[in-house]
């Protein structure tokens, strides 16, 4: 119970991925160490005080070393289930960067994939980087559901 004997509210997790955009086209991706396991846009949580932006370049430079400049949104997503954990709310940023990326936080790895050579993804990663490909060949953003 929250304050006055009111029910405490639930509420998504607030958090943030990043497509990150490297030179010669293809995405940066991290073999996550933790559950779920897999491989996964580098993101995580937003940080109480902190802005979707700050938290999304904080996380690209935890998780793979490189400092990213964020140049899109390309959307939100937050279906109950995106995360098995529990619900979560992503922002999804699309941003550049040709800085050398090594395994960080969170990180087994760190790889670098086309967008046709992409390993099994974690979360529902593999839904945003079909709604990237298709924004960067039309120029438009997915519709909300």
């Amino acid at each position: 119970m929250g304050p006055g004997g009111a029910p405490t509210p639930r509420n998504p997790f607030p958090t943030v991925d990043v497509v990150v955009e490297r030179p010669d086209g293809r995405v940066v991706l991290i073999a996550r160490t933790n559950a779920p396991l897999g491989w996964a846009l580098p993101g995580g949580f937003v940080d109480y005080g902190e802005s979707v932006e700050d938290a999304a370049r904080r996380e690209v430079l935890e998780e793979t070393g490189a400092r990213v400049e964020l140049v899109a949104l390309l959307g939100v997503y937050s279906a109950p289930d995106r995360d098995p954990r529990h619900h979560t709310q992503t922002t999804v940023f699309v941003g550049r960067s040709d800085d050398a990326i090594a395994p960080g936080d969170d990180a087994g790895e760190v790889g670098v994939f086309g967008l046709h050579e992409l390993p099994v993804l974690a979360f529902d990663h593999a839904a945003i980087l079909a709604d990237y490909a298709r924004w960067k060949q039309t120029g438009q953003a997915r519709k909300p559901m």
